[in-house]
């Protein structure tokens, strides 16, 4: 299966700190991979090299065959990527159904957008709060209306930054439903996360960051059987 996005060498600096170092991986086309690690491990800097927030110091990355190491965050937006970051940012003061059809006017034919509007509504299960403000909604289903705008652009490749942060069990285990029903739908997800029950529920693939490396990397079953992993995750004692 093609690779649709690429880290090749990929290391970032600040200073004399180096954040990420000599990262490879790829994320395939049509999984959903999950990318994780303990606090301090590079995640969260990997997720803006990915986007564009960040450049790399040394390495490249690539999307859909292309390099974008030094494309602004706009231009992969251009080229099929979306984005959810890890705070919801809706327009709190507008109905649900006005902030999808802001996310997709410039993306779907005017005739087409009603129905958009419907399918996404639907696939959110938010069909019944479509005139309610979206700051009336609870964190969770701002979360799915956030996810539903960054869907709007129709995007190849989805980024999602820990997108079960603050989520209670329940609205945690139907952010995996609402993602498995996009990969469904073609969708490419790759999700940096810190919840592991959502991790084994939605993966297809898991890699490991520690201390800025790619540390593991594999199925689920292999990720979670690993005791190295259970070892920088709980502070467990590996013998090899």
């Amino acid at each position: 299966m093609a690779e649709l996005l690429q880290f090749k060498s990929v290391s970032r600096r600040f200073g004399g700190f180096m954040a990420v170092r000599d990262v490879d991986f790829g994320v395939a086309e049509g999984e959903v991979h999950c990318l994780i690690g303990p606090n301090g491990a590079g995640k969260s800097t990997l997720f803006k090299l990915a986007v564009g927030t960040y450049a790399p110091t040394s390495g490249t990355v690539h999307f859909r065959g292309q390099n974008v190491t030094h494309e602004a965050s706009f231009a992969r937006v251009q080229r099929g990527m979306s984005i959810k970051m890890q705070a919801p940012s809706v327009f709190r003061a507008l109905p649900v159904r006005q902030n999808l059809h802001i996310a997709m006017q410039h993306h779907v034919p005017l005739p087409d957008l009603s129905r958009e509007e419907e399918r996404l509504l639907a696939l959110l299960g938010l069909s019944a709060d479509a005139t309610r403000l979206a700051g009336e909604l609870s964190h969770g289903q701002q979360q799915w209306l956030e996810i539903g705008m960054a869907m709007a652009l129709k995007p190849t490749l989805l980024l999602l930054d820990e997108p079960t942060a603050g989520l209670s069990p329940e609205e945690t285990f139907r952010t995996g439903e609402l993602v498995l029903r996009l990969a469904v739908g073609g969708v490419t997800v790759l999700a940096v996360e810190h919840d592991m029950a959502f991790v084994r529920q939605i993966a297809t693939r898991v890699t490991v960051l520690h201390l800025g490396q790619v540390f593991a990397h594999g199925s689920v079953a292999e990720i979670v059987a690993d005791p190295r992993v259970a070892e920088i995750y709980l502070g467990m004692p590996h013998v090899a």
